[in-house]
This record gives C-alpha cells, structure tokens and sequence, in this order.
C-alpha cells in the first residue's frame, strides 16, 4: 500500500511539472508571439505556485513524515484538511495569477495559503514538542516555520501596493526582496537542514556539532536581508553587520563541509549512489550562494548584480532549483520514495542538466551585458533550457508513477 506520505509528494512533483511547463510557456513567449498570455501575470502565478505547490507541500509533508516516523503515527489523518487546504490555494494562485495579476481572487488565495503556513507553524510547533526524542533538527525545524511566518509581511506588503497602486519602486523591491528572502533563505534551507539532520541522525552520524552550525546560520538570517537591499541608503553600522553576517555564514559553510567530510565514509554506505551525486550537486548551489553573499557585500560586485536582470534571475534559480528543488528531490531518493529506475535516472539528469544550462546561459547574458554586449541566441538557448527541464521532470513523474504502480493499484 502507498503511504499517505508518497501520495503527497507525487503530488508535489506533479506540481513541479506544472512549474515547469510554466517556465517553458515564460521562455517561449519571450521568443515566440503568445498575445492572449500576459508575461508578468504568468510569472507571477509561475513563482507563486512554485513556493506554495510545490515547495512547501514537499516541505510540510516530509515535516510531517517526521512527526509520523516518531510516534505520531496518525499524523497525516490529522494533518490532511491544512495539505488540502494548501493545495487549493495554490491552485488558485496558479489560475488567478495569470488571469488578473494581483487582484481580489489572486490576492485571496495567496492569503489563504500564509494562513495555512500560520497554522502549520502552530500546530507543528505543538506535535514536535510532545515527541519523546529530542533532536537537533527541530531547532532548525521551528526557525523554519518562524522564518516563514516572518516572510508573509513581505507578501502583505506587496499585496497592499498593489491593491491601491502604490509605486514606490524602492518600497516594492523592498517587500520583494524581504518576501523572497525569509522564504529562500529562512523557510526553505532551515526545512531542508532540519531533514538533512534527521537523515543523519537515522544513519547514527552524531549531530551535536551542528549545533554551532545552526547557531550561525539563524543569527545570520535577519542581516542578511541587507544584502538584498544594498542599493539603498545605509547606515556604516548596519553595513558593517551586513559584512559580518556574510562572513559568519561562510564559515558556518565551512564547519557544514567539514561535517560532511568527517563523515562521508558512513553516507557512501549507507545513501544509494544517485541521492549522494544529487544531495552533492544541492551542496555544491548552497556553496556557491554563500560564496556569492559574501561577495555581494562588496559594492561594487553588488552594483553590478542589482543592475542586470539576468544575473538576479540566475541567482534565484541557483538557490530555488539548484539547492532547494534539487534536495528535495534527493531526499525522495533518500525515504525511497523515488526508485532509480530508467526513467527517473534519464528525468533527473535531464533535470539537473538544464539546469545547468539555464544557469551558465544567464549569467554569460549577464556578464555580456556587464560590457554592454548582446550574446546570440540567447532567448533560444534559454527556451531549449526551459524544455529541458520540464521534460526531465516530467520523466521523473512518469517514473514515480511507474514504480509506485502495484502498490496504487493494491491502496
């Protein structure tokens, strides 16, 4: 019998799809006449759902996994209303985003899902307390849920611009960047340390050391923000703490790695080889976030990123499908909830492979436009970019469905 556990997150990575295939539709329209799509309204829909459906579903059901792993066994039945409510509204988001932009349906839906993340907050909050194993990974777990409370003030700022038709670009990038922050860097990577920990604790691997880790990274969360509003006016103090945040995340990179390190003997014995490449290649985005933080605290480096779309965009889908998309999908791989098998092997390498693409093409636009040169076909390259992705994904689905087949059949 499928467990409500793998229902969930075939839903999820059917959601991806999803995302992905508005990605695509992004990219052709850039290329090719769309004129009954609206870009921004699409995008919009395309990013909201990617954060709502696909993300904090895999999120929330892996959390919730957790919570059944450790004594609450009927952690789903309790929890299904909030999944069901968090899938509805992402939905919503996703067909009323595209049709009005930021309006009464759209803004309604995206509100709804904030509640839902509020009431998981409390209510996860209050079922990991009652548990009888006391772990490292529900620190990260409830700095998570806060991070990602803290974010909707970004959202419900951005929503009340745009309801009254506020522009102020300043206060616009501002709620953007606040939103996207506490969801990239708060919600997202402490829920996926706070599983990462799990994992290793049910491999015997002692997590006390992470504890310092941990400590580094939620007193560095807040500052850090200011990295995405280096183009404003800034106190010499704040700056100062903005640097010291960056640096302090670089080392906790750093005693992360030496962590893997020291026990990377027990992952390769016990971790199937495609989620040890795939959990590497989340490592390898996460480092090179972290790098490019520190780096950004210089102001030149940092004038230059804000100043070129492309180089923002390949950014943010450095740490959203690099690091974040990609960790979940080797943490399936982990709870088995993905089989290796032809399918899902050729779907996550095409996957990842677009990716890639998709990251080097951006940021050779971005650096070309650095010198105010134009590459050429970019557009193109970043559409087969786009098609690449989906397609891979939607291998992975197939794949999903394929081996999970009998155990369908017998639920």
């Amino acid at each position: 019998m499928v467990s409500q556990q793998s229902k969930w997150l075939t839903l999820s990575l059917f959601n991806l799809s999803i995302v992905a295939l508005a990605g695509f539709v992004l990219r052709y329209k850039i290329v090719y006449s769309l004129p009954f799509i609206d870009q921004k309204h699409l995008l919009h829909g395309h990013s909201h759902f990617a954060f709502a459906g696909w993300i904090s579903l895999a999120l929330m059901t892996f959390m919730i996994g957790y919570l059944a792993k450790h004594g609450l066994v009927n952690s789903f039945a309790s929890y299904r209303s909030l999944l069901v409510t968090q899938v509805i509204a992402s939905y919503g988001m996703l067909i009323s985003f595209p049709i009005q932009g930021y309006g009464l349906f759209s803004i309604s839906f995206s509100t709804l899902s904030i509640l839902v993340s509020y009431i998981f907050m409390f209510r996860f909050w209050r079922d990991v307390n009652k548990l009888n194993y006391v772990s490292v990974a529900h620190a990260w777990f409830k700095a998570a849920l806060l991070f990602n409370s803290l974010s909707s003030l970004g959202a419900f700022s951005l929503a009340f611009m745009m309801a009254n038709q506020i522009n102020h670009q300043n206060w616009y990038l501002s709620a953007v960047y606040f939103f996207l922050h506490f969801q990239y860097n708060g919600w997202f990577f402490f829920a996926c340390m706070g599983l990462f920990i799990s994992t290793c604790e049910n491999l015997g691997i002692p997590t006390k050391p992470t504890k310092i880790i941990y400590q580094i990274f939620v007193l560095a969360c807040i500052p850090t923000y200011y990295l995405s509003a280096l183009w404003m006016p800034m106190y010499t103090a704040v700056y100062m703490m903005v640097v010291i945040s960056a640096s302090a995340q670089f080392i906790g990179l750093y005693l992360f790695a030496k962590f893997l390190f020291n026990h990377r003997a027990i992952f390769s014995t016990h971790l199937s080889k495609p989620a040890l490449v795939i959990l590497f290649m989340s490592f390898i985005a996460f480092s090179i976030k972290i790098s490019l933080q520190l780096g950004s605290t210089y102001p030149p480096l940092s004038e230059l990123a804000f100043g070129f779309r492309p180089i923002v965009i390949a950014y943010l889908h450095l740490v959203l499908l690099g690091m974040i998309s990609t960790f979940l999908l080797g943490n399936m791989l982990v709870v088995e909830h993905l089989q290796f098998t032809n399918v899902s092997k050729w779907g996550i390498g095409i996957f990842i492979s677009g990716i890639i693409v998709n990251e080097c093409i951006l940021m050779a636009q971005g650096i070309a436009g650095i010198s105010y040169e134009s590459l050429p076909y970019t557009n193109e390259s970043l559409l087969i970019a786009a098609g690449s992705m989906y397609t891979g994904i939607l291998l992975v689905v197939i794949g999903s469905f394929l081996s999970n087949k009998n155990a369908y059949s017998k639920s």
